[in-house]
């Protein structure tokens, strides 16, 4: 069964911003709310072969040959300082 909650205090800037989002989205504040709540909170999960199905594509999708192993190390110390 649903539960009713009421939040009181909460920041405008965070108000304006789901008011904002449930127009784009064309829902209620408190659907909105409710959906906000659930991304958060209920994150969908990924099995460990759809993860690796993801990372396949996203690499047979770069330029071939233009970052070898090399190159990889070096963006990631760059990315560390």
């Amino acid at each position: 069964m649903p539960t009713t909650l009421t939040l009181k205090n909460i920041p405008d800037e965070v108000y304006l911003r789901l008011k904002a989002s449930a127009e784009t989205h064309r829902r209620s504040l408190n659907s909105e709310a409710i959906v906000c709540l659930e991304a958060v909170l209920l994150p969908g999960r990924v099995t460990p072969s759809e993860r690796l199905a993801r990372a396949r594509a996203f690499r047979s999708a770069l330029p071939k040959g233009k970052f070898g192993v090399r190159d990889v190390d070096s963006f990631r110390r760059e990315g560390r300082q």
